[in-house]
């Protein structure tokens, strides 16, 4: 049970991967255990045929990546036109970076309310945003933020000239009702007329 746990943490975590402590903190086992269990882990990978998955072990940090073998498909995958688009997911992560840089993938999870790795790995491989530093901290978490490349697509000199969202908000909600119910209901309470 431990190690199914062990590998949804490394899922979950995504690139930015965790270090041993905290896994064995969020396991509740001492850590020669927790390193014992990647090691299993690691080892049913390897012998399974129908696994592509592999944990990378970099200094006292574990991420869970596909093996070696599969870089051409993958790097093909990218490629492809059919995975040219951005998702609406991919898009949200891209304007919360954009507008609150730098952050953490797990801050731009707590702003949207869901897991965002998949969405951060997209945009960094199609070089819209990349590392800008680590926080200082437990797990030193990758701060991410736009690139020069994002500058260029969109046209921008400096951030600044991003659109402003509270105007944007206000032109909006300018033309909607703030309680759509009690419009709607409001003249049927009473008898129809306003």
């Amino acid at each position: 049970m431990k190690i199914s746990e062990l590998e949804a943490i490394l899922f979950v975590v995504g690139d930015e991967g965790i270090g041993l402590e905290e896994l064995s903190y969020l396991l509740e086992t001492k850590t020669a255990i927790t390193y014992k269990m990647l090691q299993e882990l690691q080892h049913h990978y390897d012998e399974s045929e129908n696994s592509a998955l592999h944990i990378l072990e970099v200094g006292n940090h574990f991420v869970l990546t596909t093996k070696k073998k599969f870089a051409p498909l993958l790097k093909k995958y990218a490629q492809s036109p059919m995975a040219n688009t951005l998702s609406q997911a991919a898009l949200e992560t891209l304007a919360i970076i954009a507008y609150k840089q730098p952050l953490t993938r797990m801050e731009v999870d707590e702003i949207r309310g869901v897991q965002s790795s998949g969405s951060v790995q997209k945009l960094v491989a199609r070089q819209l945003i990349e590392e800008k530093g680590r926080v200082d901290g437990p797990g030193r978490a990758i701060l991410y933020g736009t690139t020069d490349y994002f500058m260029d697509y969109f046209g921008l000199k400096t951030l600044e000239e991003l659109p402003d969202i509270e105007a944007m908000e206000d032109e909006l909600t300018e033309d909607v009702p703030m309680d759509l119910f009690y419009d709607r209901f409001s003249g049927a309470e009473n008898g129809g007329q306003e």
